[in-house]
């Protein structure tokens, strides 16, 4: 399941097959457009130099935080006041709406600026911590990915991003290495 924090920090793609191509999403207007049109968020596309280095900063900031988790670490004084510090830029409007399932209570962003953006995020990083567990944070086990995601198995094994795409390269590259292990061994 995507979530607006693992979206923004997956912005930074590398080639999961192993190739050299890699590419930061985060300064291309495309998905810019995508990105804030998906979490229904709003901001001035493209994001301007200033902006597009603060989004950089606030997302290697949020790359080390989620890695430090995923490591078993846990969240420092330090990281507690920088990711409030990060929400503090954002303010909403609580809304009260009935839906098919009850009552729910939305949290309608007030700012139109990417500082807004990066606040929502921090709060969906923030909840992810409080209703779910900063050790379920995982950063997928082909090396080639990198690709963050929350694991939300009931047995908290999840290795790979997507077990059809990093998973089933890994099996492969692990049968292959047996059989040349294997074969010179003959």
């Amino acid at each position: 399941m995507d979530r607006l924090w693992t979206d923004f920090v997956n912005s930074d793609y590398h080639d999961w097959r192993g190739g050299d191509r890699s590419e930061d999403k985060l300064g291309k207007t495309e998905w810019q457009q995508g990105f804030i049109k998906q979490w229904q968020l709003i901001a001035p596309v493209p994001a301007s130099p200033e902006e597009e280095g603060a989004l950089r900063n606030f997302r290697n900031e949020l790359q080390a935080l989620a890695s430090r988790l995923s490591d078993g670490n846990a969240l420092s004084n330090q990281d507690l006041e920088w990711l409030n510090a990060m929400m503090k830029e954002g303010q909403v409007i609580r809304k009260l709406n009935v839906g098919d399932e009850g009552l729910k209570l939305s949290l309608i962003p007030v700012g139109t600026q990417w500082k807004q953006v990066m606040a929502e995020v921090a709060a969906d990083f923030a909840i992810t911590l409080v209703e779910g567990d900063g050790g379920r944070i995982r950063i997928c086990d082909n090396t080639d990915c990198r690709w963050m995601f929350y694991d939300d198995t009931r047995s908290r094994t999840q290795k790979y991003c997507d077990d059809k795409m990093c998973g089933n390269l890994m099996k492969v590259r692990r049968f292959r290495a047996k059989q040349k292990k294997d074969q010179q061994q003959e």
